[in-house]
């Protein structure tokens, strides 16, 4: 029989039988060395991926989300001082700037709470399960959604749970 062509060993080498995995070294690479970390370096990280560090970052990162949302929102809003005492007064600068603040501080401590809550069921959850996955901010959502609903009854706590798990699914899926 004829000998077998080069082309044919070389296909078994990339992807027949003969094929070796590779070792994803990146010092074999020709990759950038990293020296080993210091205690300082490793305390940073222990506390930036500590649950109370999440937790109030993620409370300032709601505060200030919660009042930019606020003051658009009430930006846009046609009835931003006016007074049902006297509708046709139109109202003045200051006042719809004291509107647009109030309404700011409202949107940024619900934020804030929503945020802190949800951090630290997540982190909760992530420490119990011993896993990150989207697993863990769907039952975080769910409990966030549940205890904001449960207020106000058990259906609104049950809708609550549902809504805020699937947003937090649907959100884990983008990001992810």
């Amino acid at each position: 029989p004829p000998p077998p062509l080069q082309y044919s060993l070389l296909l078994q080498h990339l992807v027949g039988d003969k094929r070796q995995p590779r070792v994803w070294d990146p010092a074999a690479l020709g990759g950038i060395p990293c020296p080993p970390k210091s205690e300082e370096q490793k305390m940073v990280e222990r506390v930036m991926e500590s649950c109370p560090f999440k937790a109030a970052l993620a409370c300032v990162g709601g505060f200030v989300l919660g009042g930019a949302f606020g003051i658009f929102t009430a930006g846009i809003d046609t009835n931003v001082g006016f007074d049902p005492k006297d509708p046709y007064r139109t109202p003045t600068a200051k006042e719809v700037l004291k509107d647009m603040g109030q309404r700011g501080i409202s949107y940024a401590k619900n934020f804030a709470i929503v945020g802190a809550m949800f951090s630290c069921t997540e982190c909760m959850v992530e420490s119990y399960r011993g896993k990150s996955d989207w697993k863990n901010s769907v039952i975080s959502g769910c409990i966030t959604g549940g205890a904001i609903g449960f207020r106000a009854g058990l259906k609104a706590g049950v809708i609550g749970c549902g809504g805020f798990a699937a947003f937090s699914a649907a959100v884990d899926y983008y990001l992810r």
